[in-house]
């Protein structure tokens, strides 16, 4: 998976139909998409850059907002894992080299059937990178998306996440 995607309970076929459109428009031919176990949230494998996908989905929204109904988030995903702290922390320590030295972080985790401690993920994580922490303007963010026994790892802008609520508020104001 290099996308995770969230919609409305019980619209997750809905859902599923308007990502595939929409990946297809984008060129991805057969991207695969599952409905997980848990209520209203979908991941997809495409072919694509996913921070590409959250960009052109970002345009398309600014264009048509009625364009996307089910889709909330969009979640680009670098690299997908077991939910094993140790492996979070390598795949992290992997990944940090995307974040430049003067570049501040937040950590973000999101927890889904797991009972993993998020603050023992963020201690360890915290205690392996130098930049500065800053919860409220970080240039990146580490997220974490943990799934039951599979875990997501991205470090991103926060404008590489696509809430489409949020996008279509701000068009209002």
């Amino acid at each position: 998976m290099n996308l995770i995607v969230t919609c409305p309970r019980h619209l997750e076929p809905e859902t599923e139909d308007e990502l595939r459109s929409i990946l297809e428009e984008f060129g991805d031919s057969e991207p695969k998409i599952s409905i997980t176990s848990m209520s209203g949230i979908l991941t997809a494998e495409t072919n694509l850059d996913p921070i590409d996908v959250v960009r052109k989905i970002k345009e398309m929204l600014l264009d048509e907002p009625w364009s996307v109904r089910y889709c909330k988030r969009i979640i680009p995903i670098q690299k997908v894992i077991e939910s094993k702290i140790e492996e979070i922390e390598q795949c992290v320590s992997e990944l940090s080299n995307n974040i430049l030295d003067e570049e501040t972080y937040r950590i973000s985790i999101e927890k889904r059937n797991s009972d993993l401690s998020s603050k023992e993920i963020i201690t360890k994580i915290a205690d392996k990178i130098k930049n500065k922490v800053s919860l409220e303007f970080s240039d990146k963010i580490i997220l974490i998306e943990i799934l039951g026994n599979k875990a997501g790892i991205s470090i991103l802008k926060k404008s590489d996440i696509l809430s489409t609520e949020k996008t279509k508020r701000s068009m209002s104001e």
